[in-house]
This record gives structure tokens, C-alpha cells and sequence, in this order.
């Protein structure tokens, strides 16, 4: 049939909004009551951004796999928490309404309404009555109180800083959200600016701590009790970026003798007899201290200037020029050897990480070695093993040149070396962190307002719980100003001080909406509670999230951040658990048909909506679990859509062979039974295993095993489509329906499998001589060698070759061959 043929051949359409009205009638997804917290089974995915685009292939793979996995859970005896909501905050609705005038409510709501309509018509099985929205007010009113919990604990504070900047969305970003010096959202360019922004102490959880009677695990030793991708797990990981090392002071002296330590945090203090000069981040204290000594002070405030249109990431890249000034009229010492070495101001040097000033070592440091060729700077090696006249050596060796280190491997001389500097009061041990706390302010319109107000007299004044939620006012302009909109509502600041009285203001700002998201797991348990977050006794039903799935681009941002409220929930007794999701799965990206990611200018984007018109519902699901393993990046392929709607044609045609009355007799269907047993245990296996492909495989084969029989009985069909029901929810219960079953097969039982039966089953084996094939021999699957042997030797036609035992050796494959060696 061709491919025109099967678009138009099925009335699947009507059948599948039958039973999706059905469905939605009965309830039939609503969570039950958690009765039995180890039958719980909490399914989550992402949500996501309704935007004006609606759903792609993407989501549909995300959710489809959830789906599956959810009404499997159903069927054997879980009571499945399977919830949907929007993560509806942020820029794109913004943009769009700077851009047309229409309130972003309004264009939000109709992308809900969009998006809502696509999922069921997938035949997803979420319990709508939890549904949530991060920007309605009762929600929003909660992420409020989350920001007034962290700052009455002093987890959330305001500080000066210097922030990453995208004048194209005018809005602060957070470092992960400028990777590379570009905003995530735009792709324009980033420049640093400083400001006034809030915080979240995020950094206060990076290590394991008690508070009062609880042990919170940290964020670091946290990853080692989830069941996460190990991508994941290192991602976080290294953005944590935990380093063991040493401070070390060094001296400052100046022209006009004024002394001065100067810290160093550094991972290799072995390395300090190459130390060749100190460099300095920009922002450093120590130019403002001496800039009387300092000879060549507006060369370098020049230099300085230059340097903050730089990002951190274009400031620190490996393949990006370094450069520098050297600071004239101080000198440092370097403490070891008492050598006096040069000073200089380098953009590669952060003020974010260790003191903001490092010791550089050119000889084993890739930086310090391209900074130093740069500016002929001094390269003394001191660990053994490279060639720095090419290049630095930063491997394992044995240190040389270093007085009282020498002959030591490095281990040994970072350890010899703490111990000294210890001793002459010159340094200690010293851990250090890459990450810095969260940044959360937003110079934005559609964000949750943060709860604070300022008062001439009283100062900062966080907003009583009992006003919440500051609620967004509507008088304002969005177009962009380089300050929150909100900085010019009149009715959002017609306000007065909750302390004294007075006449006060609003923060201007909004948050990050990934506050939102961070905690938006719980209020899915309660999602109408107007007096808590979330009621505890809910909690401790249904959290933590048994399996928590979607796209590996949140590994860093949303993952961690929803661990550090998870963490801040449990330190503060809201919650006797440390980790929000227990099991994560990633899907991976499904490119267009030639192979490159969607795009609308490339013109290979598929649309699910016309792909559900065309094959149905059933048969889009089908085919992206079909695809390839659930991780993988896998490209769209319409020949493969056609052959997933060949084999549900399959399936609905075998309705015609099946026997509604007779009880025939088990040795007439000995294959179908094997073939049955065999599949229910695996497709059962494999979708606990995320193995979607290789379920429909096997779901494939059995098909094709029901095919060879005329007639069918019932009681195996059934069992059939009791195991397809996860993957194809409509034309199941359509199948379900028409061979005289009560409604719904969605209700019924996940079947069992006989073991002794799939332990029966033969396969045929191939006997070798010496490696060659000279006879086949049919055995029982996985038989043990022994017996094997047993029958290979009692075959006639092999005597003249094994007679005796005449074999020196014999190399046995499972359910492959056996292989004599004579």
C-alpha cells in the first residue's frame, strides 16, 4: 500500500477523540489517594514553555516515554502521579508583546490553550486537576514566600556586583545563561555591567552540613545517591568545580615602602619554585590601595576599562588571546626563595574565583605559558617529564629545581609544601569552588515580583506573608529601557511600609524564572492549597519524583537549582528527604529528515499535528520510541512513520481471526504461548530499562507469531493488547472494546508470565570441529554446557570425530555454537 493509500485508509481519527472524550469523562487518570507509599510512583516531566509554536517532535518524545511508563506503573498495581503544568514566565512573551502591544497574559493563555489540545490529542495520560501555571497569581504567590523563606534565613541578600548584560533583552543573566559571551535567549553579544542585584546563597549547600538534628547532604555528595545520567552528574559536578589546593601569601612591597599580603589560592603549590610573576584581576583592591606608588596608573585604568566589556567566559577561554599590563612601582615576593617577581593586571584572572589574584607558573600552566611567551616572561621548570620550549607541561612528574621539594612526585610535594607554608605562617590548605551563588534579579515585566519593600526610614523591608502575592499591576510599558517596566507602575508602588507607615516602594525587579521552576514539583501535590506551598502530609506521600524526565540542556541550571531548594526545604524541616528526583532519563534530539537540527529557515521541521492527521496518534507515538535507543540523537524519517502504520494495521486486522467464544486447547498454540510469555516479560523489562525500540521490536515479533494462526483465541489477544496498551492507548482500547471487554483496558492488569514456559524454549545450535560447521542441533535456550556436550557426542554422524571423548578442548557460546577442538 502506498504512502497516500495508508493516510487515508483508517478512520483512526474518530475512535481516537471517542476514547479521549471517554477518557476524560471516566476521570481515568486522576491520581488516587496514596495509600501504600511503596506503591507510589511519582512520573514527572519537564514542563514546558507554552509558547505561541506549540508542541514539536521534541516534546512529544519526552512525554510519550512518561506516558508509557506511567500506564505501565497503573497496570501493575502503582498509584501513578502523573501531572502537567506550564513553566509560563519569561522573555519570549515579553518580546512578543514589546513587539505587537498584546498583553503577554493573553498570548500565554492561548498558547495553554494550544499546547492542551495537542497533549490529549496524543492520548497522554495526565491528571489535569493538578495542573499548575507559574504565572497566575496563586502560584506565584508561593515562589514569593520561597524568596521570603531564603531571606529571612539569610539565603537571599542584595549586593553591588558586576553581571553579565544583553542590552538586546535588557536583562541581567546568569552565568550559565551567557556561555560562550552570548545571551542564550538573542545570541547577541554580553557585556559586564555593574549593579545592584538579589541573590540566593546557593554556595551555602555545596558541601554536606547539620543543622539542629539533620544531616543535609551537600550538592556535591548528593549526586552519589541519584540514579542519574553520569553526563549529568559530572556536569554539575565540574560546574561546582571543587579544587583542593593552597593560599599562599606573598609579600607586596612598593617604591614608597608600603607593605601589603597579597593571597593566592592556587591547585598546584608544588609548582611554587616556578612562580615567575603574580597576575591580578582588574577589579583588584590593591590598584585603588597603591595608586600613589604606582607609576603608570592611567595605563592601566585604560586597560581596565577596556576589560569590562569582556565576559567572564571571553576573559578565561583557552583559545582567546591573553593579554595584560604590567603594574610599575610594586613588586611581589615570592616567598619560598625570597625572589622578587613582576606584578601584572591580566583580564584572564577572575575576581569571582580564589582571591582574584593567581601565582603564575608559565612553565605548567597553558595561561601563564601563552601570557609569559607573550610578554617574554621568565619560565623556570620545576616538575620533570616535558618540553616547555613547545609547550607547558601540566602531567604527573618528578619535581626538580625546587630545593627541599626535589625528588618528590607531586602528591608528595603539595603535601611538603602546605606543611611548610604552614610553618612560616605564609599560607595553609585551602579548598576552593568555581560556583558562585545564584543570581536572581531580572530587569524584566513578566516575572514573580520580588516581596521586597524600601523605606526611607526602615530600609529594606521583605513584604508580610500575609500581603502575598504582589501581584503584577497592568499599567505598564514594555518597551525596553534598560529597568524593569515595573520601575514606572504607579499603582504597583502605591504602597506603604509594613514597619512604619510610610510612604514606601516596591523592588523594581523581577525574578529568574527558573525560581519558579525549582520548586514547582511539590505544588503539583497540592496544586489548590491557598494556605501553604504545598501541604506536608502530601509531600511526604508523593515526593521525592520517582522518574524525572527531559532534555539534557537543564543538566546545570534547573537540576541544580531545584536541588538547592530541595535542600533548603529539608535543612529548614519542611521535609525529611535531601533529593528531589530520584531516577532521571534524557531524551535525546530528534534532527530534521536531513539530518540537521529543526529549523523553520531550513524548512525540516515535522509538525506532530499533521503527522497525527496523517497516521494517527498511536502511530506517531510509536515511531519516536521506535527511532533508536531513548537517548540518542536520532533523524526523522518518513519511511519509518509508514512501517509503524503498518504494523498497528496489522494489529486491527488480526480482530478478524479472533475466536470471542471457543476455549481452545493450550498445544495448539504452543508457539503463540511461548512467543506471549517471552513478550510480556520483556516489553515489561524493557520499559522499566527506558529500552522503548527494542519493546516494539519485540512487540513486532509477536505480531508476527499471532499472524501464522487462522484463529486466535480471545484470552491471547487480549493479553496482546494488554502489553501494547502503554505504547498505543488508542487503538487498544478501541480493539479492547470491540471483542466485548468493559471499559477500559487502561484499568486492567499488566499479565503475568510463566517462567517455566520462556525456560523451554529451543534454539538451534551450531557444532564445530575445529571451526568448522558440520552439524546443527537443536537445544533448550541458554542450556548449561554439560548437557550440551551430552547431546552433541550422542549424534551418530559426529562419532567419527569425538568417539572417545577424542576433543582437546571445547568453546561453547550460549545459543550460538559449541566449537571441538580435535
Amino acid at each position: 500500500m502506498e504512502e497516500n493509500d495508508l493516510k487515508n485508509s483508517h478512520n483512526f481519527s474518530d475512535f481516537e477523540e471517542k476514547w479521549a472524550k471517554e477518557w476524560a469523562s471516566h476521570d481515568l487518570y486522576k491520581t488516587p489517594i496514596i495509600s501504600d507509599y511503596n506503591k507510589k510512583f511519582y512520573c514527572l516531566d519537564m514542563f514546558p514553555y507554552p509558547s505561541g509554536l506549540g508542541l514539536h517532535v521534541g516534546h512529544v518524545e519526552g512525554y510519550t516515554a512518561s506516558d508509557i511508563v506511567s500506564r505501565f506503573k497503573r497496570m501493575t498495581g502503582y498509584q501513578v502521579i502523573h501531572p502537567m503544568g506550564w513553566d509560563s514566565f519569561g522573555l519570549p512573551a515579553e518580546n512578543y508583546a514589546i513587539k505587537t502591544g498584546v498583553h503577554p497574559a493573553i498570548t500565554t493563555d492561548d498558547a495553554i490553550k494550544t499546547f492542551t489540545k495537542q497533549i490529549n490529542s496524543l492520548g497522554l495520560s495526565y491528571d489535569w486537576s493538578l495542573e499548575i501555571q507559574t504565572s497566575k497569581p496563586e502560584y506565584y504567590k508561593w515562589t514569593q514566600w520561597f524568596f521570603l523563606l531564603l531571606y529571612k534565613n539569610g539565603l537571599a541578600y542584595k549586593k553591588k556586583a558586576k553581571v553579565n548584560w544583553c542590552n538586546s533583552c535588557t536583562t541581567v543573566l546568569a552565568n550559565e545563561q551567557a556561555e560562550n559571551g552570548v545571551c542564550e535567549r538573542c545570541g547577541n553579544q554580553v557585556i559586564q555591567k555593574d549593579l545592584e542585584q538579589w541573590f540566593f546563597k546557593i554556595s551555602d549547600f555545596i558541601e554536606d552540613q547539620k543543622y539542629e538534628d539533620r544531616l543535609i547532604i551537600g550538592l556535591l555528595n548528593g549526586l552519589n545517591d541519584i540514579d542519574w545520567p553520569e553526563s549529568t552528574k559530572l556536569a554539575q559536578s565540574n560546574w561546582i568545580g571543587k579544587s583542593f589546593g593552597a593560599k599562599v601569601i606573598f609579600k607586596i612591597k612598593t617604591k614608597n615602602n608600603e607593605e601589603y599580603n597579597l593571597e593566592v589560592f592556587t591547585t598546584r603549590p608544588d609548582t611554587l619554585f616556578g612562580c615567575t610573576y603574580v597576575a591580578i584581576n582588574p577589579e583588584h583592591e590593591i590598584i585603588k590601595n597603591f595608586s600613589t606608588s604606582i607609576t603608570n596608573l592611567n595605563e592601566i585604568n585604560d586597560y581596565i576599562n577596556t576589560t569590562k566589556s569582556k565576559t567572564e567566559i571571553e576573559r578565561t577561554s583557552l583559545s582567546r588571546e591573553k593579554t595584560g599590563i604590567e603594574i610599575n612601582g610594586i613588586i611581589a615576593i615570592n616567598p619560598v626563595n625570597g625572589k622578587e617577581i613582576k606584578i601584572f593586571v591580566a583580564d584572564y584572572v577572575l575576581s569571582t574565583y580564589g582571591s582574584g589574584a593567581v601565582m603564575a607558573v608559565p612553565a605548567h600552566d597553558e595561561r601563564d605559558y601563552d601570557f609569559a611567551k607573550k610578554y617574554n616572561l621568565e619560565m623556570i621548570e620545576v616538575v620533570s617529564g616535558g618540553d616547555i620550549s613547545q609547550s607547558a607541561h601540566t602531567s604527573e612528574g618528578i619535581l626538580i629545581n625546587s630545593d627541599f621539594l626535589n625528588g618528590l612526585k607531586v602528591e608528595e610535594a603539595k603535601s611538603k609544601i602546605i606543611d611548610w607554608l604552614q610553618d612560616k605562617k605564609c599560607g595553609e590548605q585551602f579548598i576552593n569552588y568555581r560556583l558562585r551563588d545564584w543570581l536572581v534579579s531580572r530587569q524584566r515585566y513578566w516575572g514573580t515580583p520580588i516581596p521586597i519593600i524600601y523605606c526611607d526610614q526602615c530600609g529594606e523591608v521583605p513584604v508580610p506573608e500575609k500581603d502575598l502575592p504582589v501581584v503584577l499591576p497592568t499599567d505598564v510599558n514594555f518597551k525596553p529601557s534598560g529597568e524593569s517596566p515595573l520601575t514606572e507602575s504607579k499603582t504597583f508602588h502605591e504602597v506603604t511600609c509594613p514597619k512604619c507607615g510610610a510612604k514606601a516602594r516596591r523592588e523594581n525587579d523581577t525574578l529568574d524564572t527558573f525560581v519558579c521552576s525549582s520548586w514547582y514539583y511539590f505544588r503539583y501535590l497540592d496544586p489548590k492549597n491557598e494556605k501553604a506551598f504545598a501541604d506536608l502530609e502530601k509531600i511526604k506521600q508523593g515526593m521525592p519524583v520517582d522518574i524525572y524526565i527531559g532534555g539534557a540542556e537543564h543538566s546545570v541550571m534547573h537540576l541544580l537549582y531545584a536541588r538547592f531548594f530541595t535542600k533548603v526545604l529539608q535543612k529548614y524541616g519542611f521535609i525529611d528527604f535531601n533529593e528531589p528526583f530520584k531516577k532521571l532519563r534524557h531524551q535525546g534530539i530528534i534532527l530534521g529528515e536531513d539530518s540537521n537540527k529543526m529549523s523553520k529557515s531550513k524548512g525540516n521541521v515535522t509538525n506532530p499535528d499533521d503527522v497525527i492527521k496523517d497516521y494517527g496518534a498511536d502511530c506517531l507515538r510509536m515511531y519516536e520510541m521506535f527511532l533508536g535507543s531513548f537517548d540518542d540523537v536520532k533523524p526523522w524519517n518518513t519511511k519509518g512513520i509508514i512501517g509503524l502504520r503498518r504494523f498497528l494495521d496489522k494489529v486491527e486486522n488480526l480482530i478478524t481471526k479472533v475466536d470471542l467464544i471457543t476455549d481452545y486447547s493450550d498445544t495448539n498454540y504452543s508457539k503463540l504461548i511461548l512467543e506471549l510469555n517471552k513478550s510480556i516479560k520483556k516489553v515489561g523489562r524493557d520499559i522499566e530499562d527506558f529500552k522503548f525500540n527494542t519493546a516494539i521490536s519485540q512487540l513486532m515479533i509477536l505480531v508476527n507469531v499471532f499472524s501464522e494462526y487462522e484463529i486466535i483465541p480471545k484470552k491471547y489477544f487480549a493479553k496482546l493488547l494488554l502489553i501494547l496498551a502503554p505504547f498505543a492507548p488508542f487503538v487498544t482500547e478501541e480493539l479492547w472494546s470491540q471483542i466485548g471487554n468493559d471499559f477500559s483496558i487502561h484499568n486492567q492488569t499488566w499479565p503475568d508470565f510463566d517462567e517455566s514456559i520462556i525456560a523451554l524454549e529451543k534454539v538451534s545450535l551450531a557444532i564445530q570441529i575445529n571451526g568448522k560447521t558440520r552439524a546443527l542441533i537443536e537445544v533448550n535456550k541458554d542450556e548449561d554446557e554439560t548437557e550440551v556436550i551430552k547431546k552433541v557426542e550422542a549424534l551418530e554422524k559426529l562419532k567419527n570425530y569425538l568417539g572417545d571423548n577424542n576433543y582437546k578442548k571445547v568453546i561453547y557460546i550460549k545459543n550460538k555454537i559449541i566449537n571441538f577442538i580435535i
